[in-house]
């Protein structure tokens, strides 16, 4: 299976959209601040839709590779780490200096989807004419 380690990685950050979406509704619900648990909800949120968007892009990866896939995939990945993490962080710890790191981490998610949008523009299928 070819990209065995990114497959494994998906599967581990739905595995923990879950317990983490499960942990915040009830082993944080009236232990921490409303607005803390909207930012630990945010990182839940954002992980599930883009463990979701990798998905998509190792199945589109199969049927037609192109490099700027491998791009996408790595600025998901990290956008995931760096802005649900600091989320979870914040929320967990209420450290404030942590959310410094959040503001990256979206800009990652951001040009992740604008590295996806030039890898689509750039895939030609033999059948396309301009659709």
């Amino acid at each position: 299976m070819r990209y065995r380690r990114t497959w494994v990685a998906t599967a581990l950050s739905g595995l923990i959209v879950v317990m983490a979406g499960a942990f915040g509704a009830h082993g944080l619900e009236g232990r921490i601040s409303a607005s803390l648990l909207e930012a630990f909800e945010t990182g839940v949120r954002y992980q599930a839709w883009h463990t979701l968007a990798i998905l998509g892009v190792l199945i589109w990866r199969q049927q037609t590779p192109l490099k700027g896939q491998s791009l996408v995939l790595w600025l998901w990945g990290a956008g995931i780490l760096l802005f649900s993490g600091s989320l979870y962080l914040l929320a967990l710890t209420g450290t404030r200096g942590i959310g410094m790191i959040t503001p990256l981490g979206g800009l990652m998610l951001m040009a992740g989807w604008l590295a996806l949008a030039i890898s689509a523009w750039r895939a030609k299928a033999p059948t396309d004419r301009g659709a």
